[in-house]
This record gives C-alpha cells, sequence and structure tokens, in this order.
C-alpha cells in the first residue's frame, strides 16, 4: 500500500514539475521550480449517480429494477435514494471490484 501512495506522489509531483516548466513558473530565486502538492482523500472527484453508478446497475439490473421491470415498483435503481437505501446489498449481484468501490465511493460521499 506504501509503494502505491509513493507513485502517486510521484506521478503528482513530475505533474506538476511538467505543468509548471511547461507555464514558465519560476521560484524565488527565478528559476523554475514546484510548490509542494497535498493530496488528500476527501480531494477525491465525487461519483456522479448518472453517469458512474446508474450504468453499472442497467447492465445488472435493467431487466428487473428499470423502468418495465417486475420489482421496478418497489426498488427502483434509477432513484439514487434506492441505491442508499441498499448500500453495500447491491454487491450480490455485481461482482466487478471497481464498480463496488464506485459504488462504495458514492455511499460515502452521501
Amino acid at each position: 500500500m506504501k509503494l502505491a501512495s509513493l507513485g502517486l506522489v510521484v506521478v503528482l509531483a513530475v505533474s506538476t514539475y511538467s505543468c509548471s516548466r511547461s507555464m514558465g513558473a519560476t521560484s524565488a530565486a527565478g528559476k523554475s521550480g514546484t510548490q509542494p502538492v497535498a493530496i488528500t482523500v476527501s480531494d477525491k472527484t465525487r461519483v456522479d449517480f448518472e453517469t458512474q453508478i446508474e450504468p453499472i446497475l442497467k447492465t445488472k439490473c435493467q431487466n428487473c429494477h428499470f423502468k418495465g421491470g417486475k420489482v421496478y415498483d418497489k426498488l427502483p435503481f434509477d432513484r439514487p435514494e434506492t441505491i442508499r437505501t441498499l448500500g453495500t446489498k447491491l454487491f450480490s449481484r455485481i461482482q466487478d471490484e471497481n464498480d463496488r468501490r464506485l459504488i462504495r465511493d458514492f455511499l460515502a460521499q452521501q
């Protein structure tokens, strides 16, 4: 885990350095340089229901939980409130860990 975090810091430092050089940024000494960038977990990009979560649910749950489905009236998956209420119970049908991570992130930001 520490190695992965180190990789993120290195990538951010290189990206920041490249951006500052291409924009002609200079330090107080007159040389191109970078400022430290602090990244925290709270800086994550918010997960959007319509563009990120709903497409996952449509591929796994379209037949039953979307308009016209046999349990749509009871558990409509096109509504964020339903997903918040169910939480990780959704994982009985969603096995992909990347999809699960997105859903966890969506639930965590509520």
